[in-house]
C-alpha cells in the first residue's frame, strides 16, 4: 500500500473509461495518464515509483505530472486523515475527465460535486420569464423565448435580484403596445443589468491543495493548473535586468553624494 502522501483518490464524477479519453495531450503524458486511471485507489503515484513502473526517468515523470495537472487531470491537497484524529495526509487526486480551476476549487470548498440531476427541470429564471405574461399580457412569452432568454435572467438571480424583483422591473413602465414581447424582454435585460455584487470570502475547505511541482500549499486560486507561480515561471527574476538595475541605481546614489560634497566645500 502506498504512502498517505502518494496515495492515489479518484475524484468524483468521471466520465466512463473511453479509447479516445486522453487523446488531446502529448503522446508521454497520456501514456502516463493512462497508466494512473487504471491504478486503485491508494496506489502509489510519486515520481520514483511510476518510473519504475513506466519507461521514463523520474524527471520526466515530474514534468508530466505537472503538465497533467496544468491539463485538469490531477491535484495534489492536503486533507484530514478521518477516523476523528488530528493528522493530516498529502494525497493526489486524479480525474480522467478534464476539471477547470473553477471546479477543483468549488470540489476542494464542499467537499462534492455537486449532482447534474439534481437540478430542476425548470429553473426559478425560466418560471420568472413565464410569469411575466400573467404580470402584464403584453410580454406574455412562448415557451421558446422563455428558453432563449433564461440565461439573461438567470445572470440577473447570479446576482441577487429575486424573481419577483425581476418580474417588477421587466413589466415596470412598459409602453401601450409592445410588438416584440421577446425582443423587448431581451433588451431590458441586457440595458438594466445590475452590477455583480462583491465576492464574499471563500470558506475554508477540509481540503488544502499544494503546488503540484513543489508542495508549496497556497489557496486554489493563487494555483492557477495546479501550479504555484513560482513554478508556472511567473515570478522568476531576470539575472540580467536585475543586474543592470543595481548598476544603475549605484550610479544614481554615487553622483548625489558627490554633489552633496561639491555643495559643502561651496
Amino acid at each position: 500500500m502506498a504512502s498517505p502522501g502518494y496515495g492515489k483518490r479518484s475524484a468524483p464524477g468521471q466520465a466512463p473509461r473511453d479509447p479516445h479519453t486522453f487523446a488531446h495531450l502529448p503522446a508521454r503524458e497520456a501514456y502516463i495518464a493512462s497508466h494512473i486511471d487504471r491504478l486503485p485507489d491508494g496506489a502509489a503515484m510519486d515520481a520514483k515509483t511510476l518510473a519504475k513502473e513506466l519507461p521514463y526517468g523520474q524527471q520526466a515523470i515530474r514534468t508530466a505530472l505537472n503538465n497533467l495537472s496544468e491539463a485538469g487531470h490531477l491535484r495534489r491537497v492536503r486533507e484530514p486523515a478521518g477516523d476523528g484524529t488530528t493528522q493530516w495526509v498529502f494525497r493526489t487526486y486524479f480525474s480522467r475527465t478534464a476539471r477547470g480551476d473553477a471546479w477543483w476549487e468549488r470540489w476542494l470548498n464542499e467537499g462534492d460535486e455537486p449532482q447534474p440531476d439534481a437540478k430542476p427541470q425548470r429553473s426559478p429564471a425560466y418560471d420568472a420569464l413565464a410569469t411575466l405574461g400573467l404580470a402584464d399580457p403584453r410580454l406574455a412569452l412562448s415557451a421558446r423565448e422563455c428558453a432563449d432568454l433564461e440565461p439573461l435572467a438567470a445572470e440577473w438571480l447570479a446576482r441577487g435580484i429575486p424573481p419577483a424583483q425581476l418580474i417588477t422591473a421587466l413589466t415596470a413602465g412598459l409602453p401601450a403596445s409592445v410588438h416584440s414581447p421577446a425582443a423587448f424582454t431581451r433588451r431590458r435585460l441586457r440595458e438594466k443589468m445590475p452590477p455583480e455584487p462583491p465576492l464574499p470570502a471563500a470558506p475554508l475547505g477540509r481540503r488544502i491543495m499544494e503546488c503540484t511541482s513543489c508542495r508549496t500549499p497556497g489557496r486554489p486560486e493563487a494555483l492557477s493548473g495546479g501550479l504555484c507561480r513560482v513554478c508556472r515561471g511567473v515570478d522568476v527574476p531576470d539575472a540580467g535586468v536585475s543586474a543592470q538595475h543595481e548598476v544603475v541605481v549605484r550610479a544614481h546614489v554615487a553622483r548625489i553624494r558627490a554633489g552633496i560634497k561639491r555643495g559643502g566645500r561651496a
